[in-house]
Formats: C-alpha cells, structure tokens, sequence
C-alpha cells in the first residue's frame, strides 16, 4: 500500500511519489468525508446546497431537450472536481486544526489561482468537445425537439434504429470521462495544498491512476453511483452526497500523493 514508483520517464523525476493503494481505502476515504462533514457542516452543507440547487435548475431547462440534459449531467461530472475545491480546503484547513467558514473556504480559488484557471479552461474545452460530439450524434439519431429525455431513449430502443451508434456515442463519452476522471483524481487537491502547476498536477494524476487503475475505477464507480444516486433524488440528495464526496476526495488525494 505504500509502494511508491514513477510512471512517464523523465518528467516523473520532478513529480511527487505515488502510493498503492487498495479498494479498502475507499471506505476510509468516504467515513473520512462524513467525519469532516460533521466536523463544519455549515460550509460543507452550503456548497451540497449549491450543488443541488444549480443542478437542479440546469436540469429542468433541458428536460424536453435531450442532447442538452445529456451535456448537462455528463458536463457536471467533468466541472465537478474543479467545483468542489472549496470543499476540499475545508478539509485540508481541518488537518491543520482550523475551522474557516463558507466565505473563507472560497479563498481557495485564489490559492495557485492561474494553475486552477488553467485547469478550469481545459475542463470547459472537454466540456464544448462532448457538447459538440453530442450534437452531432443526436441529429443521427433524429428528431428529438419537445421530446423529453425517458420518452426520446424508449422510442429509440423500441424502434432499433440507430441502437448500435446510441451504444457506441455512450462508449465514448464513458472513455472521455475516464480520461477527465484520470487527468483530475488529484490535480486540483495538489494544486491547492502544494502550488503545483498545472501541467505537474495533471501528470501527477495520470501517475495517479496509472499506479492504482484498478482501485481508482472503483473510486470512480462509486463517485458516479452516488451521484446519480443524488440525481435521483431531484439533486437533494446532493446537498449531502456532493460534501461528502469532496471531502472524501481530499483524503484520497492525501493517500495516494507523498
């Protein structure tokens, strides 16, 4: 668990080492993320409250649109670690035995804050990438105006037109999740605790999951599952999910990174 190795040649030798880790890890990581939820609960519920709130409203405008509430929901998991750096100050303000609240766990964005835009901008460009893909697959897949979403998917697979192409654009947006899950799994915590630039951070993550892939998509399963969950819940069950989940990360970021 505490083997550390590089990956990527020569850039890797100014990279922070990387940990093993097994699947047992993540339920430290998520009790670790209830424990600092319960510790400030304020702050951490306010950022679930504006997670829950802006879904939600994201949500409802493109309900009879469905390549736009497929964006959307795919697009939240791609912003969302990048979104939750407030709550992973938080967590990393109560290692050092302090308690700030809502207004000052924002300042976090301003810690190493061209590295963080940077960042922010390659996730909007992943982000324009797929709502673009996403567009032309729909208009493939037909006529989907004033449809909402369960209606459009039961007449595409009731009628079998198009099901191989639907298969394989949800293929692809699931490796570009993965990708983005892959470039993110630590860069933002590392580039607010250790002023890490951008391109370090993101290697360091690739090292990241290269070391631990197997651990690290079931972190990723579990991330997606109880967002969804969330979702499911019309996002109120985000206002508390979503806290947990980023703070649980920050304690990923510290088992994996040295």
């Amino acid at each position: 668990m505490k083997t550390s190795f590089d990956r990527f040649g020569q850039h890797s030798l100014a990279l922070p080492k990387i940990r093993r880790i097994s699947a047992g890890n993540i339920v430290a990581w998520l009790t670790a993320g209830w424990h600092d939820l319960r510790a400030n609960p304020l702050p951490s519920l306010a950022y679930g409250l504006l997670f829950g709130i802006s879904g939600d409203l994201i949500l409802l405008a493109t309900l009879r649109q469905p390549q736009l509430f497929s964006v959307a929901i795919s697009g939240f998991f791609l912003v969302a670690p990048l979104l939750a750096a407030g709550l992973y100050e938080l967590s990393r303000c109560r290692v050092a035995s302090q308690r700030p609240i809502f207004v000052e766990s924002l300042l976090a964005f301003r810690r190493n804050g061209l590295a963080i835009v940077l960042f922010g901008l390659l996730l909007a460009l992943l982000t324009l990438l797929w709502e673009r893909t996403s567009a032309l697959a729909f208009s493939i897949l037909g006529d989907n105006n004033g449809q909402d979403v369960a209606s459009f998917i039961a007449q595409l697979f009731a009628s079998g037109e198009q099901a191989g192409f639907f298969a394989a654009w949800l293929a692809l947006g699931a490796i570009l999740a993965l990708f983005t899950f892959a470039l993110s799994v630590v860069a933002v915590p590392l580039m607010l605790d250790r002023d890490e630039d951008v391109i370090n951070a993101m290697l360091t993550s690739l090292n990241t999951f290269a070391a631990n892939p197997g651990p690290l998509l079931l972190w990723a399963l579990c991330l997606v599952s109880l967002t969804l969950l969330g979702f499911a819940t019309l996002l109120f069950g985000l206002v508390v999910i979503m806290p947990i989940l980023g703070h649980a990360s920050w304690h990923a970021y510290r088992d994996l990174v040295e």
